[in-house]
């Protein structure tokens, strides 16, 4: 099991929230550390994870490939998003 899912179960996360922590980490992942640091886990615990997640991003997308999500709506959104902040330059 891909630990940033492990670490989120040891600590009573359910899945749906687990699927919408990944969801905001494959939208914004800066602004899905809030969304994290919201969920009770130690802090000690808490700081392993946020490390695993900032200095490791494949992990992020074994855990979405794991949960079977489909995050290619997002992926498209923010494709627009990046591709609107470039015409506004």
């Amino acid at each position: 099991m891909n630990p940033i899912i492990q670490t989120l179960k040891d600590n009573n996360v359910n899945d749906q929230k687990i699927a919408e922590v990944f969801q905001a980490l494959t939208d914004n992942p800066l602004a899905a550390m809030g969304t994290i640091q919201s969920l009770g886990i130690p802090e000690e615990e808490l700081k392993l994870l946020m490390m695993s997640v900032m200095t490791n991003p494949e992990l992020i997308k074994q855990a979405v490939e794991e949960l079977q999500l489909d995050f290619s709506k997002v992926e498209a959104a923010k494709a627009k998003l990046q591709e609107s902040q470039t015409l506004d330059s």
